[in-house]
């Protein structure tokens, strides 16, 4: 249910138990205002998880986000849509980047983070709701397949690699032949539902959660639209799964680059250059 900040207090309250415990709230760079750059209107969220290190009367402080190594930058002013989730209790909302947070102790000068504008108001949603007033997410859909020979990726990420090189070239991306997928068994489309330093929150539906119990390496390829020509894809590796009250499956999985370390690079700045694109988009329509 919307509610200005002054009438509603329940939302706050789980910001301060966040700060408290080193919890994370959802962010992710608005779409709406794209001024019509269509890639960007229409591409699929990356949601990141970011842990709360401070809070204000009119800012909330967070991690910034990474991705494998690289800083996700987001410049100040950029519109961002924010979920809190405790438990079933859900709120979205809509807030803005106030710039660089100024680390203090306990932690290290080094330390990155961002504050964030405390929003208006917040809209009250069901737990796994991606769509209300304050704005929407289209989270993105994710292959995956069981990885049977952990080797055999190396000619599908060296594919990759040359044709995400084309795109940043100015060139026309080049499909990835399906002859170069690794060995791998029968795949199903999952939810990517958000995204940490090194790994991926993965919603898998019920019908396809017993693959999780025989299987723990997996390939993996997902794409955020035309603003990613090149699909993203790499090996992970299943770290720890929750199962729902509807019997879907939250899994939590790693990226794997034991066989090819340099290919980590790769995909890090294949999610950078997405997020730019986001940004920049909302840039010129300002």
């Amino acid at each position: 249910m919307p509610a200005s900040r002054s009438r509603t207090t329940e939302w706050r309250r789980s910001l301060e138990q966040l700060r408290d415990r080193e919890g994370a709230i959802e962010i992710t760079v608005a779409r709406e205002s794209g001024g019509g750059d269509e890639a960007a209107l229409e591409a699929s969220d990356l949601v990141w998880r970011v842990r709360v290190l401070d809070l204000s009367e009119k800012e909330v402080c967070v991690d910034l986000p990474f991705a494998l190594g690289r800083a996700v930058e987001l410049p100040t002013g950029t519109e961002l849509i924010g979920a809190i989730a405790i438990g079933q209790n859900r709120w979205m909302f809509r807030t803005k980047v106030a710039g660089a947070w100024t680390p203090r102790a306990p932690f290290p000068r080094t330390h990155r983070g961002i504050r964030l504008a405390l929003p208006e108001r917040v809209e009250r949603c069901l737990r796994r709701a991606s769509r209300v007033d304050v704005g929407s997410i289209n989270l993105p859909k994710v292959e995956m397949w069981p990885l049977l020979e952990p080797r055999s990726v190396l000619p599908a990420q060296r594919a990759s690699e040359l044709a995400f090189k084309a795109v940043l070239a100015g060139e026309q991306a080049q499909p990835v032949s399906e002859a170069l997928m690794p060995t791998t068994g029968p795949g199903f489309a999952a939810t990517l539902v958000n995204l940490g330093g090194g790994g991926l929150g993965i919603l898998v539906e019920a019908a396809d959660a017993s693959a999780l119990a025989r299987h723990r390496m997996f390939w993996i390829r997902f794409s955020l639209g035309e603003i990613t020509p090149v699909p993203i894809c790499a090996a992970a590796r299943v770290v720890h799964t929750h199962m729902d009250s509807s019997h879907r499956v939250y899994v939590g999985i790693s990226f794997d680059f034991d066989f090819n370390p340099a290919y980590q690079r790769v995909v890090g700045e294949q999610i950078v250059h997405a997020i730019e694109k986001l940004t920049n988009a909302q840039r010129r329509a300002a």
